[in-house]
């Protein structure tokens, strides 16, 4: 991997591009983070699988395997896209342990307890991370496909 695969590479990429790198850079590094805790610290995320899911800890453990696993892959360019869509699924699957969480008030550490409103509040920031996976997934539009607003960009329209 090189620069390249991680930073778009243009003469003058946008603030969006800009932006858009430092978001999924910061997401594959919270995914592997996150990822690895479900190793180091499982007993929390065990306790917030809903019942009706058989063998918590190897549930745990394999989400962690693919957060680890699509937080790496979000990196390069010739992964992203296909990371983004599996950030989306595992968003989505791991949704009923958030439900669960703030339903029946489970603390993922009781050392450290999360208020009862936090538990609800975070629930939503579900689809602000489904739209962050999206948005960091697509790939950078080549500079002749950028609008620069002038008239002579538009003749081909």
């Amino acid at each position: 991997m090189v620069l390249r695969d991680v930073v778009p590479v243009t003469e003058n990429p946008s603030r969006v591009e800009r932006l858009r790198s430092v978001v999924r850079i910061v997401l594959a590094i919270a995914m592997v983070t996150v990822g690895i805790t479900h190793f180091t610290a499982p007993a929390g995320f065990v306790r917030i699988v809903p019942d009706w899911l058989p063998a918590p800890l190897l549930l745990v453990h394999v989400s962690g395997i693919i957060e680890i696993a699509l937080g790496v892959a979000l990196v390069p360019q010739v992964t992203r896209k296909l990371a983004s869509y599996g950030l989306v699924a595992l968003y989505v699957a791991v949704f009923p342990a958030n439900i669960n969480m703030a339903v029946n008030q489970i603390q993922l550490d009781p050392q450290s307890p999360i208020p009862v409103w936090a538990m609800w509040a975070r629930l939503p920031f579900q689809l602000l991370f489904i739209a962050a996976a999206l948005w960091v997934g697509r790939d950078p539009k080549p500079l002749t496909q950028r609008s620069t607003g002038r008239q002579e960009d538009r003749k081909g329209e």
